[in-house]
């Protein structure tokens, strides 16, 4: 029987899974694809995942292939600059005060390879069907048959969990109106915009966006209207882009997504912890999603560690209701808070500007929006 099994190999499962390995676990990885997901919506890794990346031994090679990015900024659809922040106001909290921008794509291999070198395991193509508990333990069965034993189960199977589904957990929540369009370009948005920085938040009460750069590509998000044809709305891209600057545009790829806000009833239930967007799901604005997911990750293991060498099942109790607190009164909130802010932006002009010219008050709204306080208020 294998201490551990992970169900997931995105950045989440493939986080808890070199967590535990680097503690001296055994654990497997269950991975319902053939290989690693090449989609990458998360791009930018927050100031205590590099922390925690770093002690896992990954953060140097994630630095080679991403972007350092120590500013970001709000800004007018048709206006400038409302307020630049900058993240060296955290050089006394973090020995990482920036972010990174690099898609999460790039992560997951990095982590399989140490996780295969510190003696993990994963399985591909083996999509749990179903969960059996126990007091020792769990069972998991993928869909072509094959059982799996472990001591632990953690779930970091995405939105869609099966883990969760298996457990009986409930996911409430609530699905936005609109949809988000995410577009991938080659297109030089730096030179369009001069002054813009590498991660920009642009409010308008009609179009708000946003725009990120990251190794290869700048990504321009546009809200997108409910029911409407997914074809029509990549077919009228090219006209909406004009109008973030009007030059021909050179789009990689571009996609359209729902997007929800919901929160599992509970992390753990018996020998399963649910991690990353299998416990908890938010809309993009901030970039909280799957940096929260591993923290969940990191966490959980290193609770799971102390389990396993003997410690009280308390210290996963502790955890899994510390990352459920975190998911409602920070990443939730914050980023709800995020997309309101942008459909409403003439309330937060005043505010923005003020923010900007007091360090004081600009450090503490970056302790919150790094998630530096959401990790050091529950601790």
């Amino acid at each position: 029987m294998t201490p551990v099994l992970v169900a997931g190999a995105g950045p989440v499962g493939l986080t808890a899974a070199l967590a535990l390995a680097r503690r001296g676990v055994a654990v497997t990885v269950l991975e319902a694809g053939d290989a690693l997901a090449a989609e990458s919506r998360a791009s930018t890794f927050h100031p205590p995942s590099l922390e925690m990346l770093a002690g896992l031994g990954v953060l140097d090679e994630l630095m080679e292939r991403g972007r350092i990015s120590r500013t970001f900024q709000y800004r007018e659809r048709r206006g400038g600059v409302i307020a630049e922040l900058d993240l060296s106001l955290l050089s006394g909290d973090t020995p990482y005060p920036f972010r990174v921008q690099c898609e999460q794509g790039r992560l997951t291999p990095l982590l399989l390879a140490h996780l295969l070198e510190a003696g993990g395991e994963v399985r591909f193509g083996a999509r749990v069907h179903d969960v059996l508990t126990h007091a020792g333990g769990v069972q998991v069965t993928t869909e072509d048959g094959v059982p799996y034993r472990g001591g632990w189960l953690v779930g970091a199977d995405g939105a869609g969990s099966a883990v969760r589904r298996c457990a009986g957990l409930k996911f409430d929540g609530l699905t936005y109106p609109e949809r988000f369009l995410v577009a991938s370009t080659r297109t030089d948005v730096a030179a369009l915009l001069p002054g813009i920085a590498d991660v920009n938040y642009v409010f308008d009460p009609d179009e708000w966006l946003v725009l990120l750069r990251t190794p290869d590509h700048w990504r321009v998000l546009f809200p997108t209207p409910a029911g409407t044809p997914d074809a029509d709305e990549l077919a009228r891209l090219p006209d909406r882009l004009r109008g973030v600057a009007d030059t021909g545009w050179d789009v990689a790829h571009a996609s359209l997504y729902r997007v929800h806000q919901r929160v599992a009833d509970r992390f753990r239930t018996g020998r399963v912890l649910l991690a990353g967007d299998a416990a908890h799901v938010n809309n993009p604005l901030g970039g909280m999603g799957m940096n929260s997911g591993i923290h969940d990750a990191v966490l959980m293991a290193d609770a799971l560690a102390g389990v396993l060498a003997g410690g009280p099942e308390s210290e996963v109790d502790a955890v899994a209701a510390a990352r459920r607190d975190v998911a409602l009164t920070y990443v939730g909130r914050a980023t709800h808070a995020n997309w309101e802010r942008m459909r409403d932006p003439g309330l937060y002009h005043a505010e923005l500007r003020a923010l900007a010219a007091d360090p004081g008050a600009a450090r503490r709204h970056l302790l919150r929006s790094s998630m530096i306080a959401s990790l050091r208020d529950v601790a």
